[in-house]
């Protein structure tokens, strides 16, 4: 027969609130973490090229020779720029007055970029949780809750599209997002001043001018954190001013219209098509996260992770529903809240042994998640250093087009090529005659792409293509060995048999 237990019985001992298996717990996600961005700094010291790196330095080029009208960044025209924002004036700035390569200057932005998203998803996560892992767990699953087949693009922060993208205004942008979010959140819980409002209405633009395809995710997860905060009347007018500051500066921007981009994404759709296919193969991982904003639902309707995913997959949904596939762009909104949740869950759920299960799972996926992206570590160690089945996973670099410049290519001089090596050679300072990527202020984009496309086919004349050349002020033909022609002179051989030809007139 058992008794009910005296004051003065013996006690089983409960296990302090500090005890190895918590401190466990805290220490193993930190230490994960910390390897994660010890890794990031690693890859920002070789920076490896692929995907916009030569635009936004081609962007620098421009900035350093001219701060007050640079023009377009990648052909020879007088026509504003998106890429014209104010981080990326800044780090012009930085190149002028310091005299330092475009590649050494947007090393520093990556470290600032990488800086800003690691101390942006701590301070946000600090305000849906005050467990000391937290911050850790969603970082990992920021990187690494993705899906099994590799996605890299712009402003998708999965650790090998950020190995590739840590230098664009993408990442800087996507960390002020989450400090926006945090600041946001602790504003609308207490009745902060009005300068405090002007603030974050100030960031707000400054996030919406430096990437405008973030700012879409910015505003989606600021909408989330007001509407689960719910706050007073009295806030209400602080908040209209800190809207209309933030409306502002984007229209008094000089470097480019913004608002104008709302009219020109028809010109960017295709491009945005494939973030509607393979929906599974690369974001699959995620809905793990999807599971545990069911469950923060249950706990709290208006829990602001549950609206921030509502919202961006609303967004998604629409884009895909109506041809707008530049809407896809807002994805982000719906994976970050449930990337977020899915770490959240491990120290939320409401029984040990829940915790534990879905610590569990979570490491499991996480594990998965790493594996997909382990080729990353080659951007460090290099292919070779990789066992068999990693290097499989490497995708080689650009290799960059430097070595036409060390032919005699200079600064500001027109060279002919096609799509591929026009994305890089105005990097170093040359223009191309079209631009390599899409480019909606450029007003003759469509004319000088189709003048390209006749200057290489092969049934276009001499005369035409000599028309091409005069018309465009081409100094320097970059092709195969099928390029020559009796008005070029052959001046160097670069990687994989390209040809650098000089025009002779």
């Amino acid at each position: 027969m058992h008794t009910a237990p005296s004051d003065t019985a013996p006690q089983r001992r409960t296990a302090p609130p500090d005890s190895s298996a918590s401190r466990a717990g805290r220490v193993l996600p930190q230490a994960a973490a910390a390897l994660v961005v010890v890794l990031l700094l690693l890859v920002v010291v070789r920076l490896p090229w692929a995907g916009d790196l030569g635009m936004h330095a081609a962007t620098l080029q421009r900035l350093r020779h001219g701060l007050r009208h640079p023009g377009d960044p990648l052909v020879d025209a007088d026509t504003p720029s998106p890429y014209y924002s104010p981080w990326m004036l800044l780090l012009g700035i930085v190149a002028k007055a310091t005299g330092l390569s475009v590649f050494v200057v947007l090393r520093g932005a990556a470290l600032a970029g990488l800086g800003l998203l690691v101390t942006g998803v701590w301070r946000y996560v600090r305000t849906l949780s005050a467990h000391r892992a937290a911050p850790a767990l969603a970082l990992l699953s920021l990187l690494l809750l993705w899906g099994p087949l590799l996605f890299n693009w712009s402003g998708f922060p999965g650790l090998n599209s950020l190995a590739l993208t840590v230098a664009y205004p993408s990442v800087f942008a996507l960390g002020l997002a989450f400090h926006l979010w945090a600041w946001l959140t602790r504003a609308a819980r207490r009745e902060a001043a009005w300068g405090e409002w002007l603030g974050l209405g100030a960031l707000w633009a400054l996030i919406l001018l430096c990437h405008q395809f973030t700012g879409i995710v910015a505003s989606l997860g600021a909408l989330a954190v007001l509407l689960a905060a719910r706050p007073g009347r009295t806030v209400l007018p602080r908040l209209g001013a800190g809207l209309l500051l933030g409306l502002l500066v984007p229209a008094l921007w000089p470097y480019y219209d913004f608002f104008a981009l709302f009219s020109a994404g028809a010109d960017l759709e295709a491009i945005h098509r494939p973030l509607y296919q393979d929906l599974a193969g690369r974001f699959g991982f995620v809905l793990l996260g999807v599971v545990a904003l069911g469950l923060r639902r249950r706990r709290d309707p208006r829990d602001p992770l549950v609206l921030f995913f509502v919202l961006g997959a609303l967004v998604f949904a629409a884009g895909g529903l109506t041809g707008h596939y530049s809407w896809g762009r807002a994805l982000p909104a719906a994976l970050i809240p449930a990337q977020l949740a899915a770490a959240l869950e491990v120290v939320s759920a409401g029984r040990r042994a829940a915790r534990r299960g879905w610590a569990c799972v979570l490491c499991a996926v996480l594990a998965a998640g790493a594996w997909t992206q382990a080729g990353t570590l080659g951007y460090v160690l290099g292919r070779d250093a990789l066992p068999g089945a990693v290097a499989q996973k490497y995708r080689t670099p650009w290799t960059g087009y430097q070595w036409i410049m060390r032919a005699g290519v200079r600064y500001g001089d027109v060279v002919m090529a096609r799509t591929f090596p026009a994305r890089q050679i105005p990097a170093y300072g040359p223009y191309t005659v079209a631009p390599g990527y899409p480019d909606v202020f450029l007003p003759d984009a469509a004319r000088r792409e189709a003048a390209v496309e006749r200057y290489f086919a092969a049934g276009t004349g001499a005369e035409e293509r000599r028309a091409i050349l005069g018309e465009y002020g081409v100094r320097w033909v970059v092709g195969g060995v099928s390029a020559a022609a009796p008005w070029l002179r052959k001046a160097a051989v670069g990687p994989g048999g390209q040809v650098l030809y000089r025009v002779v007139r």
